[in-house]
C-alpha cells in the first residue's frame, strides 16, 4: 500500500496496514543508520522545521539526525528563543514557518490538539512529536518496532505498561498501538495515577505492578510526570519507588524471555532500579536507535516519498 494521509496527528486514527507500513518502511532505513557516511540523498532539497514548545532529548535529536540523514535541511525552534516569548500565538508563528515554505513541521506542545489545530490551518504535513497528555505517536511506532524485532511479533504477546499512566501520552498511543495490533495490555499504578475509565480503551488496570507483570512479554515503565501534575498525588518518591519500581524481585514474575522498555527520561532508583535499566533484559537504547529509523520513514512517508 501507499501513504495517503497528509499528517501523522496519533495512533488512534491509524490502522494496522498503515502501522505496517511505517515499521516496514523503518526498517528498510535501519541499515542507514550502520553505515560509515549515514546519509542517503532521499529527501534532498527538502526542509523540514522542528517546532518544539517543550524540553526534549530524544524527540528532538532523533528527528533532527533523521532528517539529515536523508539529506533534508532541518531547522530547529525552540519556543524559548522564538517570537513566542514575545506574545506570538501558535498560529501566527506557523503561520510565517508556512510562508517560508518548509516541506513538513514537526511539532511538540503542552496543549492536547495544538498539532491538529496546525494541520487544519496549513498546507504542510504535520507531525506530532507529542501534545500535552493527549499522544504521542512516533514514540508507540519506535516501541513497535523495537518490540517487533525483539519477540518477532506483536499480536499475541502480553504488555504491562505500570507507572503515570493518567498523564502519559506515551501510554496512550502505546495502549492504541498495541490493541490495533493484537497485543494484551495491562496497566498498573497508583489510583491517582490511572484514569477511571482506562478500561474502556480494552486494557486491564491494576493498583499494583506485580499483578500487572505476571507473565509479560514486555514490561514497560514510565516515570512520573511532575510537570503536569498540579497537586501531590502520592506521599513521597521513596513510597512510590517500594510499591511501583521494577526491580531483581518483581521482574521474576514475568516471562523468563521478558524485555524491558523506557521511553525515558528515566528517575533511576524511582520507576526503575539502574540493574532493570542497565541489564540484559533491557532494551531502552534499543528503542532509541529504532526512533531514528522510525522518524526517517515518516519524514520519507509524509513527503511523499513512496510515490518515487
Amino acid at each position: 500500500m501507499k501513504w495517503s494521509r497528509k499528517d501523522l496527528l496519533g495512533i488512534q486514527e491509524l490502522d494496522g496496514d498503515e502501522i505496517n507500513l511505517i515499521l516496514d518502511t523503518a526498517e528498510s532505513f535501519i541499515e542507514v543508520s550502520t553505515r560509515e557516511i549515514k546519509k542517503v540523498p532521499t529527501l534532498r532539497g527538502k526542509t523540514v522545521i522542528n517546532l518544539f514548545y517543550e524540553a526534549s532529548t530524544r524527540t528532538r535529536t532523533s528527528f533532527e539526525i533523521a532528517g539529515k540523514r536523508l539529506s533534508a535541511d532541518t531547522i530547529n525552534i525552540a519556543a524559548s528563543t522564538s517570537s513566542v516569548v514575545k506574545g506570538e500565538t501558535l498560529i501566527d508563528t506557523a503561520k510565517n514557518l508556512e510562508a517560508m515554505n518548509p516541506d513538513l513541521i514537526v511539532i511538540r506542545h503542552s496543549a492536547a490538539g495544538a498539532p491538529h489545530l496546525l494541520a487544519g490551518r496549513l498546507r504542510q504535513p504535520i507531525i506530532n512529536a507529542g501534545d500535552g497528555a493527549h499522544e504521542h505517536p512516533t514514540q508507540a511506532l519506535l516501541d513497535l518496532m523495537t518490540i517487533r524485532a525483539k519477540k518477532g511479533r506483536i499480536e499475541g504477546l502480553k504488555v504491562a505498561i505500570v507507572g503515570d499512566i493518567a498523564h502519559s501520552r506515551v501510554a496512550r498511543s502505546n495502549i492504541f498501538a498495541l490493541t490495533k495490533m493484537g497485543a494484551t495490555v495491562s496497566v498498573a499504578g497508583p489510583a491517582t495515577m490511572l484514569p477511571r475509565d482506562i478500561e474502556r480503551l480494552g486494557v486491564a488496570a491494576y493498583s499494583r505492578i506485580d499483578a500487572a507483570i505476571g507473565d509479560a512479554d514486555v514490561v514497560m515503565m514510565l516515570r512520573i510526570q511532575t510537570e503536569r501534575e498540579k497537586h501531590n498525588i502520592f506521599p513521597s518518591l521513596r513510597e512510590y519507588a517500594q510499591r511501583f519500581s521494577l526491580n531483581a524481585r518483581n521482574i521474576e514474575l514475568a516471562r523468563p524471555d521478558c524485555i524491558i522498555m523506557h521511553p525515558g527520561p528515566m528517575n533511576r532508583g524511582v520507576e526503575i532500579s539502574p540493574d532493570m535499566a542497565d541489564g540484559p533484559r533491557s532494551v531502552i537504547l534499543d528503542q532509541v536507535t529504532n526512533g531514528v529509523a522510525v522518524r526517517m520513514a515518516l519524514l520519507y512517508l509524509l513527503t511523499g516519498g513512496n510515490e518515487s
